[in-house]
């Protein structure tokens, strides 16, 4: 059975005027009462149906009952709640880092995986709100920025349709391209990431070599704490050469990136040949789930032309909105108001009176 989130106050401590309000009922049944009792010492029945109200039954308790919800939202409403809710996303900027090495020329996504690739992100580009900016970034044996970070989706196509076959497959410098085209003056270069035979063991990607490549001090955030941007890493097979992936990956990660990968083709592996040779191509699934594991991200896999549709079909709608802890105490105040004001018309509309 799920479990629905309680309700989370920044001060909680207003939470205790609450306890007021069954006050307020007793003293709303002891003035009815009272009024009652002075109304019978009239002789004449007109003057005590004229001193009890117009109003009989329940329509004269519905003011004041609106009345008490008002209050209680109020006093909600001091507590400052907020909770998780769905708001249109404040992400500016996506790059696609696409893969264009030799292996996509398979056939087993129908025409082939680059076309299906290709048509899937362009329909991604279609679903996208007008105001997310769009990079596009194709690796194989290096990576380079294809698209600049744009508004005009007639320019991403045309970057997208452009795309040439090479060989190799260098994941880790399609993460490192993508964010430096998404951080221009951090110093984010392939040239300053060391190699992972010349890299000391857990030194950073960040972390510059001593006496070269000095950069300001950079200071890592919560991995997903950058909203402003994401990254969507398509790869069909596995890194032959260039910057490690996972390292790549926790480049991306201390600046609060998120990297959602996608894995199109076979788990298994496939024999293609081209030029007079042939390889061995198998997708990496668990390198690409430890990218989005390390990025807060999530990981999709597209074996046919249809799932790699569906699949941007999801990132554009997951993109376009996302949850958030938004604190909702503007809204309980404007209902507060509201039932308030209904609480007062009513009241002048039926006896001529406020409450």
């Amino acid at each position: 059975m799920p479990k629905i989130p309680l309700p989370n106050f920044l001060w909680p401590e207003f939470l205790w005027l609450l306890l007021l309000l069954p006050l307020l009922v007793v003293l709303y049944v002891w003035l009815l009462r009272r009024k009652k009792k002075m109304a019978l010492r009239y002789a004449s029945l007109s003057i005590v149906r004229e001193a009890m109200g117009r109003g009989q039954g329940f329509r004269r308790h519905v003011p004041p009952l609106l009345f008490l919800l008002s209050i209680a939202a109020m006093l909600v409403a001091a507590s400052r709640p907020f909770a998780v809710i769905s708001l249109p996303s404040q992400r500016e900027t996506i790059i696609l880092a696409m893969d264009v090495s030799g292996s996509m020329r398979a056939t087993d996504v129908q025409p082939n995986r680059l076309v299906a690739a290709q048509n899937a992100a362009k329909a991604f580009l279609a679903e996208l709100p007008r105001n997310v900016r769009v990079g596009v970034v194709a690796f194989a044996g290096t990576a380079s920025v294809v698209q600049p970070a744009t508004l005009s989706r007639e320019d991403l196509s045309a970057a997208i349709d452009k795309f040439q076959l090479q060989r190799g497959t260098a994941i880790g410098n399609g993460i490192v391209v993508s964010l430096a085209e998404l951080f221009p003056d951090a110093g984010i270069t392939l040239d300053s990431m060391l190699s992972g035979r010349d890299r000391p063991r857990g030194m950073s990607l960040d972390q510059p070599r001593e006496g070269r490549d000095a950069k300001k001090e950079f200071t890592p955030v919560a991995p997903g704490s950058y909203t402003s941007a994401a990254i969507i890493l398509l790869t069909d097979g596995q890194r032959t050469t260039g910057v490690d992936s996972l390292d790549a990956a926790k480049a991306a990660a201390d600046r609060g990136v998120r990297v959602y990968t996608v894995g199109v083709g076979t788990v298994d592996g496939e024999t293609i040949g081209f030029e007079g040779w042939s390889m061995r191509v198998r997708l990496d699934e668990e390198t690409l789930k430890g990218i989005a594991r390390t990025t807060q991200a999530e990981y999709f896999y597209a074996g046919t032309a249809a799932d790699l549709k569906k699949v941007y079909e999801t990132l554009s709608s997951r993109l376009a909105v996302e949850k958030k802890e938004t604190e909702i105490s503007g809204l309980l105040a404007l209902l507060a108001a509201a039932l308030a004001l209904v609480s007062a018309s009513l009241s002048l509309l039926w006896f001529n009176r406020i409450l």
